[in-house]
């Protein structure tokens, strides 16, 4: 199978990762995509992060209808901080062992690879896919062929519409008491309402 790999904190979960997702299975071909949300990220190390279930519930709810998608908890249920490289290495070496895998992230999390825990093994355990909108120039492989000379090579693009949404404005948002409606999808307003999530 050709799997793509969404992984983030979704913290909501909003329109714009699943238009994301959408996207790159549409333009790629892939058979799936699998939306990873991470445990204990520790590039938000410090910072208030809504607990496991919760953001599970908002995925699961959020792909429900979709038959492409689907969620894998496998950071979710680790100890500890989260690293993509231990995620990629578990994945290849059971349940995708012979999948063709892509690592799907946006433009901004490129430049930050190179400080990923080792971020040359991330490039031999999966292509990596970035998203970009509209307007953005080439990219800049710099840094990242320093340490992985082949970076170049297992990296490709896709172009996505331009839609702003942010986790962090959502989270303003619901905690003002303003609209999140169209910017997730329904069934996880709802929920965030419901359990009153982001407010203070």
């Amino acid at each position: 199978m050709r799997r793509g790999l969404l992984g983030g904190t979704f913290d909501p979960v909003h329109t714009g990762h699943l238009m994301l997702a959408q996207e790159v299975l549409w333009r790629l071909g892939l058979d799936e995509v699998c939306f990873v949300p991470t445990g204990e990220p520790w590039m938000k190390r410090g910072e208030q992060v809504t607990s496991k279930e919760h953001r599970q519930a908002m995925v699961e709810l959020a792909i429900a209808d979709a038959p492409h998608f689907s969620l894998n908890a496998i950071e979710l249920e680790r100890a500890g901080e989260t690293y993509t490289v231990d995620t990629l290495e578990a994945l290849r070496a059971g349940e995708m062992r012979n999948d063709d895998v892509l690592f799907i992230m946006g433009e901004d999390a490129l430049h930050t690879l190179h400080r990923w825990k080792e971020a040359g093994r991330i490039l031999e355990l999966a292509r990596i896919v970035v998203a970009l909108r509209p307007g953005q120039g080439p990219l800049d492989f710099t840094e990242l062929e320093a340490i992985a000379p082949t970076a170049r090579e297992r990296v490709m693009t896709v172009q996505m519409p331009l839609i702003e949404i942010s986790g962090t404005e959502l989270r303003r948002r619901s905690a003002a008491g303003e609209p999140v409606r169209y910017l997730v999808p329904a069934a996880v307003e709802a929920y965030i309402e419901r359990n009153g999530l982001y407010r203070p």
